[in-house]
């Protein structure tokens, strides 16, 4: 073995190893099967008769410790306890995926060359091309080195173990020894027919006899679903286009020949001549269909040998296996055969290294070849940045660990019916992040069901409610609060549609309307801008009065508006921020406010985002933005003008908005709206009625079977969109947690 992953196997065989991982198969509409399935034909006929290739699925235990990392790290402030018990629950989750089965796939692809100069230049090109071919199936897919594949190798010579492989190529020089010495099993022992032993492991290679006429592109599949350790492998060489056809026609012939043998024969007899043998008729009229196929229809031939290699920790348990296996054979029409006497060469055989010392062969066509396609679901379990927990694969049971900053647009949308869990997948995602990043986070909760989370971890409930005596006020005016040099210019935005918001009538504020606060906001922030002390900041009286003094009709129309809201009976606006709303965790409790109240603090803790994310962007940081009830939002179109922007511009800011609703049809409710969905590369979509459900499939071309993963699912369960991958998921948060009594909003559990 060599650094870079090339091996030379034995003689003038040489050979090299790409590791690929799953695409979405199994999920999609037949239409977008058909063409995966025809990229799949495609990517087989590449291989021609000089190269043999061998698609190699290991089921293997799995190296928790060393390979999956969900550990929290600790931190120097009052939260580790959480941190320990969000970490335990990750690594109960974590053990069941696959039964502690890790699932790995490689093709490993070998040539003849007269040297290892000549070898090296040959494989690194097919390797090229197979990775250019991967990339064309949205499969992906990388090189393995040396250092991996020895690896791979140890694990398959190692499978019970719990010792970790561990190898540096200096260590060759220093010890004398080979990488075969580093790799070898303890002990190997032949002395069954039909079984061995690998250490204290039992083994047991079979291969599959193909019996039926037309196989399921399930069988595969099914045998890589066994919660068992196992090893299958196909190996599959191609056929000379030319030779396969003159084979072919050479066969026809004999046919030919046969069948007028036998008409001679039924002449001669006195019976009619077009009465022939069946399986004469029918070899026949294969072979013809078959010649003419390879002729014009793009298919090749290929000898496949399938084998699947057992591996249990006693005999019985191998037995149970190897059994089961059978079970799965025989339903699609196929029959398991164990290898007499040759459970060694079987075992070379089941090494990635391309190469196959048993003459089991059975010709198939690219079709019939490609059959037996790889690719089931697509995992999501990233290991790179600061990836989050969102549940376990419904289909695989893997954990789904990904990171929403990795995505080209991290905006987000969380979807359900009442009771399916959206408000605790939103809590869920909002520890995660507390505890894994530095995030600045900031809630809008309009029915008061974040504060024992909000309190347990140490950030600001702001109440907006007039009885409160918690105040924001709405010309609050940060200088890093626009993009530009012009702060004042962005907020004097903001007022204008507060201004609109409460004195505007259906065709909003008028032309002299808007100059007139424009001009009543330049004069109440002069003085700050001279002299930068809270005590200089305005607040909605300054403005009344400034509006007041210009003395025109439409100022004083506006100051007429805004009396309720300075000394009337609505007047929780007009104070000083006396909340520390600089806070690393801010929830915006605005369930008590009333229907005229809950437009203006909607709007006011928008604005509030707005001045966090610019003045977190020129820090560094990051600001996750979760908006519980989002229809609210979108109801007014001043604060529907202000979603639509911050899902157009908060990617760019290091913003991360999350709206938080029941049906998708509020996202639609209007061309501009729509763009949050279409800006949206995260939806977590819980149980969906009817009407939402052919939206949502219409939307982002969900198949019917991904469907049924949101047609009445139980709590927790159903499809996560994540860039272009949607997989079904299920998050049944332990219950004996203190993290789940803050989150959950359930009346008949105990919030402690």
């Amino acid at each position: 073995m060599y650094p870079d992953g090339l091996c030379h196997v034995h003689g003038n065989t040489y050979s090299k190893t790409i590791q690929f991982l799953d695409i979405n198969y199994r999920l999609v509409q037949d239409s977008d099967k058909s063409e995966i399935f025809g990229g799949w034909c495609k990517f087989l006929n590449y291989f021609d008769s000089s190269i043999h290739f061998q698609l190699s699925f290991y089921n293997l235990k799995s190296e928790l410790d060393e390979d999956l990392t969900v550990t929290i790290a600790h931190r120097d402030d009052a939260f580790n306890d959480v941190r320990q018990e969000y970490s335990d629950m990750l690594q109960n989750q974590l053990a069941k995926g696959n039964y502690g089965i890790r699932r790995t796939k490689f093709l490993s692809f070998a040539i003849a060359a007269d040297d290892l100069k000549q070898a090296r230049q040959k494989l690194n090109q097919i390797e090229l091309e197979l990775l250019a071919n991967f990339k064309e199936l949205s499969v992906p897919a990388y090189s393995v080195d040396g250092k991996s594949r020895l690896k791979i190798l140890y694990n398959l010579y190692h499978p019970q173990s719990n010792q970790q492989f561990r190898f540096e190529w200096k260590w060759l020089a220093q010890s004398g020894m080979s990488t075969k010495d580093l790799i070898a099993p303890t002990a190997f022992e032949f002395r069954e027919s039909r079984a061995f032993k690998i250490g204290t492991s039992s083994c047991s290679v079979s291969y599959l006899q193909i019996l039926a006429p037309e196989l399921s592109d399930d069988i595969l599949h099914d045998f890589l679903s066994m919660n068992s350790s196992l090893a299958v492998n196909i190996h599959i060489e191609s056929i000379d286009q030319t030779a396969a056809i003159r084979t072919l026609k050479r066969k026809i012939t004999d046919l030919d020949k046969m069948k007028i043998e036998e008409q001679k024969k039924a002449v001669r007899s006195g019976y009619d001549m077009d009465i022939l043998p069946s399986d004469l008729a029918t070899f026949g009229h294969e072979a013809k269909r078959l010649l003419q196929d390879l002729q014009s229809h793009n298919e090749r031939m290929f000898l496949v040998t399938f084998l699947i290699m057992n591996i249990g920790d006693t005999s019985q348990q191998l037995k149970n296996d190897v059994f089961r296996a059978g079970n799965i054979a025989q339903r699609h029409n196929c029959t398991l055969l164990r290898l007499d006497f040759q459970q060694e060469a079987g075992l070379a055989a089941s090494l990635p290294l391309a190469i196959c010392p048993l003459q089991l062969q059975r010709t198939l066509t690219t079709s019939s070849t490609a059959i037996f396609i790889p690719f089931m679901t697509r995992e999501l379990f990233q290991q790179t940045g600061e990836p989050m927990y969102y549940g376990l694969n419904a289909l695989s049971n893997n954990m789904i660990m990904v990171d929403r900053k990795q995505l080209k647009n991290p905006n987000g949308l969380i979807l359900g019916t009442p009771g399916s869990g959206k408000s605790f997948a939103a809590k869920r995602e909002i520890v995660n992040a507390f505890l894994v990043a530095k995030d600045d986070i900031i809630v809008c909760d309009p029915e008061g069901e974040y504060h024992p989370l909000i309190a347990r971890l140490g950030g600001q409930v702001i109440r907006l409610a007039p009885d409160s005596q918690q105040h924001i006020n709405p010309l609050d005016l940060h200088l890093g609060y626009s993009e530009n040099d012009n702060p004042l210019f962005l907020k004097t935005e903001f007022i204008i549609s507060l201004c609109e918001l409460v004195a505007g009538g259906r065709g909003g504020l008028l032309p002299q309307e808007i100059s007139a606060i424009d001009r009543a906001v330049r004069k109440i922030y002069q003085s700050y801008l001279n002299e930068l002390t809270p005590e200089n900041l305005p607040i909605l009286a300054d403005l009344q009065q400034a509006l007041m003094d210009q003395e025109s009709e439409e100022a004083r129309q506006i100051a007429d508006s805004l009396e309720i809201y300075v000394n009337g009976s609505l007047n929780l606006f007009n104070n000083r921020t006396n909340v520390d709303i600089h806070n690393r965790l801010v929830c915006f409790d605005i369930k008590d406010l009333g229907n005229q109240l809950k437009k203006l603090g909607m709007l006011i803790f928008q604005d509030q985002i707005w001045s966090r994310v610019t003045t977190n962007r020129k820090a560094g940081n990051c600001t996750r933005y979760y908006i519980d009830e989002f229809h609210l939002l979108l109801k007014e179109p001043q604060t529907a003008a202000y979603s639509v922007e911050i899902w157009k511009r908060f990617r760019k800011w290091g913003g991360i908005p999350t709206g938080i609703t029941q049906n998708i049809k509020d996202l639609l409710a209007s061309r501009e709206i729509e763009n949050i969905f279409e800006n949206s590369d995260f939806i977590y979509m819980l149980s969906q009625a009817g009407g939402d459900r052919e939206i949502l499939a219409r939307q982002l071309n969900i198949s019917p079977h991904q469907l049924s993963h949101i047609n009445k699912s139980r709590e927790g369960e159903g499809l996560m969109f994540y860039g272009d991958v949607i997989i079904p998921f299920k998050d049944h948060f332990p219950k004996n947690t203190q993290l789940y009594q803050i989150m959950t909003t359930k009346p008949s559990e105990n919030r402690g």
